[in-house]
C-alpha cells in the first residue's frame, strides 16, 4: 500500500501503519504514556480485526487494515447490502472492545494491586477504561462510526439503503459540527480535526452508497435490449456484416417484413 508501512500480516490480511499515525506523539502526554498508547492501538487493531473477520464469515474479504491518528479502518472487498450482515459486522468491532474491557476487569477483579503491584493495575485500570470509551464512542450512532452503520442496518429495511444511508449521514454531520463548534471554543485543535474527519467521511459514505443505488436502479441493458429497433424502424444487412436501422415502408407491413 502506497505511502503506508507494513506491520506484517494475520489471519491472511495485511496490517500497515500510515505515516500520520506519528502526529498522535505530540498528543499531550502521548510520549511519558508511549507503553498506554501502544497498548491502546493493539486494541485498535483487534477492533479492526473484528470487522474483518466477522465479515469473512459472510463470504467478504479484507483488502488491509491500516492504522491512523484517529483509530484503524478495515478495507473491506464489498460492503454488505443484507442489513443483518451490516449489523453483525458493524457490531463486531465494539464487541471486541467490550470483551478486552470485561477481561481486564476480570484480572483487575482476581489479582488487583496486591499481586500486580500499582503501576501494573493502574495501567490495566487505564486500558479497560479506553476500551469502554472506544466501544462506545463508535456506537454513537452517525457515520463514519460503527454506530452509523449500525443505524443504517436497522433502517434499511423501513425506508431503503439510500434513504438510511442519508439519514446516518445527516446525523453524522449535525453531531460533527456541534463537536467542531464546542471543540473550537474550547481551542482543543485535535478534537476539531477529528471533528472535519467525521464531517468528511460522513459525505464521503453517503455519496458513495447514493451513486451505487443510482446504477443498481438503472436497467443494464442485455444484448435483445439493445438490438430492439424503435418504433417505425427495423435492421437491415447493409454487406460485409455490417447493419443499420431502416424505415419500416408500406411494402414491408404488405410482406411483413418489419423488424
Amino acid at each position: 500500500m502506497r505511502m503506508s508501512w507494513k506491520l506484517g500480516r494475520a489471519a491472511g490480511i495485511d496490517v500497515f501503519l500510515h505515516p500520520t499515525f506519528l502526529l498522535i506523539l505530540f498528543a499531550p502526554g502521548a510520549v511519558a504514556n508511549l507503553p498506554l498508547v501502544i497498548a491502546l492501538f493493539g486494541c485498535v487493531l483487534l477492533h479492526e480485526f473484528g470487522h474483518a473477520l466477522t465479515a469473512r464469515r459472510f463470504g467478504i474479504g479484507t483488502v488491509n487494515i491500516t492504522l491512523y491518528p484517529i483509530g484503524g479502518v478495515a478495507r473491506l472487498m464489498r460492503m454488505p447490502r443484507a442489513p443483518g450482515a451490516e449489523l453483525l459486522i458493524a457490531l463486531a468491532g465494539p464487541a471486541v472492545n467490550f470483551a478486552i474491557a470485561a477481561g481486564l476487569c476480570a484480572v483487575l477483579g482476581l489479582g488487583g494491586s496486591a499481586i500486580l503491584g500499582d503501576y501494573a493495575s493502574f495501567f490495566l485500570l487505564q486500558l479497560m477504561a479506553m476500551n469502554l470509551v472506544l466501544g462506545g464512542f463508535n456506537l454513537i450512532p452517525a457515520f463514519p462510526m460503527d454506530g452509523g452503520r449500525v443505524l443504517r442496518a436497522v433502517l434499511s429495511g423501513w425506508i431503503g439503503r439510500g434513504r438510511a444511508t442519508s439519514f446516518a449521514a445527516s446525523v453524522g454531520r449535525a453531531l460533527a459540527l456541534g463537536f467542531g463548534i464546542y471543540s473550537l471554543l474550547t481551542f482543543n485543535l485535535i478534537q476539531v480535526a477529528l471533528a472535519g474527519f467525521i464531517y468528511y467521511a460522513a459525505g464521503v459514505e453517503e455519496a458513495g452508497v447514493l451513486a451505487d443505488e443510482r446504477r443498481r436502479r438503472s436497467p443494464t441493458p442485455n444484448e435483445e435490449d439493445l438490438w430492439k429497433a424503435p418504433p417505425g424502424y427495423r435492421w437491415i444487412e447493409s454487406g460485409q456484416g455490417v447493419w443499420r436501422l431502416a424505415p419500416v415502408t408500406v411494402a414491408d407491413w404488405a410482406n411483413r417484413r418489419w423488424g
